[in-house]
């Protein structure tokens, strides 16, 4: 494959910064000779909100300090993603970006200050980092990094300027969930980069999903509730996040997985993933809560909400048992709503809490959970419904809007 190198000039963010010669990366091969200079590559370029995504070539400039630029092998699409390409928070937009925020891939090169990782290194990329030096990263009680940690309104990287622009270099393109991953290559803090076991190479198409949805859904049930053998669970939504619940929960021995979804057809792909039991909202025969109280006999242990919708989210509280149910928020909320649940109903001992990335930091503890994975202690294939190339990446998108997605992989 030919490469073409020239020197540019590019303006990214107001600030003028010289760049390093153009690397153009034919068919996405990444190789030593592009280190210390920009890439051309092709990205899916959202220009507003709800617009169909360009693939496009893009300059990708090199990492700074603490920076890894890594050659992206899979990506998949989450409904973080769907919301934040649709606008459905307005003080979030920023058009032109690059979405995406589940992938693998390898490592492309490093910048000063990186120790952790080298060139070649497989690895998983997080949206909730752990820089391991804040006083959250250094203590038990949070994984919220204070510099890393989820940040709708962050468009570019520490320094205030963007790594990618368009490929005249005269617009910069914003990043997302300090990840970006719709593009060949992306540069991401290294803070927000999980070096994955090399012996598990092959499988890294698989660990792909540790990166959001999977990991989010399995520590919500092990790290944020703690569901213990013999309980009882209701999952509303039964999405990639509320199916990662129920393997959570199952790999927990949780006696009964109950799984609330308006579509039935859902119900048979559940029980391969721990659902013990279906409940439709739409018959009316009584509404869900009850419904639930009475299988549970009194109300589940734990519930967990993964639609986004705060009507699902005040059946999902009154659903748990009263004097100790705990209910975990997962699902993504448009702002401005505010929680359906009056102040004295928590004097009932119902308990509320919210949980990013499942309660894991993602460098120190995402490893371990690989390996867990690759032992069988939760099973990834499932999760796993459509393969598209990078290419259909539009089509991917109508898959999770029509509901026929848990997870489309995305092969650059």
């Amino acid at each position: 494959s030919s490469v073409s190198i020239h020197s540019s000039v590019s303006v990214v963010s107001g600030l003028h910064q010289k760049m390093a010669p153009t690397t153009q990366a034919a068919n996405g091969n990444h190789s030593t000779e592009t280190k210390g200079k920009t890439i051309t590559c092709k990205a899916a370029v959202a220009y507003g909100p709800g617009e169909p995504f360009v693939v496009e070539e893009i300059l990708v400039h090199p990492p700074q300090k603490m920076e890894v630029r890594i050659k992206i092998l899979y990506t998949s699409i989450c409904h973080t993603d769907l919301s934040g390409w649709q606008g459905e928070c307005e003080p979030q937009r920023a058009f032109p970006r690059i979405f995406g925020h589940e992938a693998s891939g390898i490592v492309e090169s490093v910048g000063e200050g990186v120790s952790d990782m080298k060139e070649r290194d497989n690895v998983v990329v997080i949206f909730n980092g752990e820089c391991g030096e804040c006083a959250c990263c250094t203590c038990e009680k949070t994984n919220m990094c204070e510099k890393f940690g989820v940040n709708p309104m962050k468009k570019e990287m520490c320094d205030g300027t963007s790594r990618f622009s368009t490929k005249n270099g005269n617009k910069p393109i914003f990043h997302f969930m300090n990840t970006s991953t719709f593009t060949e290559y992306t540069v991401v803090d290294s803070a927000c980069v999980v070096k994955i076991n090399p012996e598990y190479a092959l499988s890294l198409k698989n660990l792909t999903l540790l990166s959001c949805g999977v990991s989010t859904g399995i520590g919500a049930a092990w790290n944020t509730a703690n569901v213990h053998a013999g309980s009882s669970v209701a999952v509303f939504g039964l999405g990639a996040v509320g199916l990662a619940v129920a393997e959570g929960a199952r790999a927990r021995g949780a006696s009964k997985i109950i799984g609330v979804d308006i579509n039935p057809d859902k119900f048979i792909t559940a029980q391969a993933m721990g659902i013990t039991d279906f409940v439709n909202p739409t018959d009316k025969e009584k509404p869900v809560y009850e419904r639930i109280r009475e299988m549970t006999g009194g109300g589940a242990d734990y519930s967990f909400e993964c639609t986004g919708n705060l009507n699902v989210l005040r059946d999902a509280f009154l659903s748990v048992h009263e004097g100790w149910g705990l209910t975990v928020l997962l699902g993504i909320h448009a702002s401005p709503k505010l929680l359906p649940i009056h102040p004295m109903e928590l004097f009932d001992g119902r308990r509320i809490e919210g949980s990013v990335f499942g309660g894991f930091k993602g460098k120190s503890q995402l490893p371990n959970l690989a390996t867990e994975c690759m032992q069988g202690v939760i099973k990834l294939d499932n999760f796993i419904t459509h393969e598209l190339p990078f290419e259909e990446i539009n089509k991917a998108f109508d898959l999770l809007i029509a509901g026929k997605s848990l997870r489309c992989l995305l092969h650059l």
